[in-house]
């Protein structure tokens, strides 16, 4: 495959699909380029509370964000239906490193892939790197890209 050439379904194994919105587009027609990290964001923190029981709301571990990056193939538009994959590229004690990807329905190359790092941290501890807990591991290694 291409360096960069979009990302193919098959190489997501969780999936959430979601409905773009009116005030998603922009002047030019499509959706804007902030919306694209709004879903890559929501998709990967429902994936960490519903799988990994992890509380983003009160708990004392917080997943924090020092990276991301978007590779944009093809524009996208409401009212387009849309998949995002996801998985995880690299698992670390104290990190992950997700990718995921904007999928219309019924295509299977990707029109957005977005590299996104999460660090995990104490948050009554000056946001100090702590381990990865163990439900929240458990949940990752199940997308772990092979």
């Amino acid at each position: 495959m291409k360096e960069n050439a979009p990302r193919l379904r098959s190489s997501y194994k969780y999936f959430h699909q979601t409905e773009t919105r009116w005030n998603d587009n922009d002047i030019y027609g499509h959706m804007n380029n902030v919306v694209y990290y709004e879903i890559f964001d929501s998709v990967i923190n429902r994936y960490l509370i519903t799988e990994g029981n992890l509380n983003i709301a009160c708990g004392s571990i917080a997943a924090i964000i020092p990276e991301t990056r978007c590779r944009y193939h093809k524009p996208l538009r409401f009212p387009d239906t849309l998949d995002i994959g996801l998985r995880v590229s690299r698992l670390g004690n104290t990190s992950v490193i997700y990718d995921s990807a904007i999928f219309q329905i019924g295509d299977n190359t990707a029109a957005a892939e977005c590299h996104f790092v999460h660090v995990f941290v104490d948050r009554h501890q000056q946001n100090q790197p702590v381990a990865i807990p163990d439900t929240v591991r458990k949940a990752l290694e199940k997308i772990l890209a092979q």
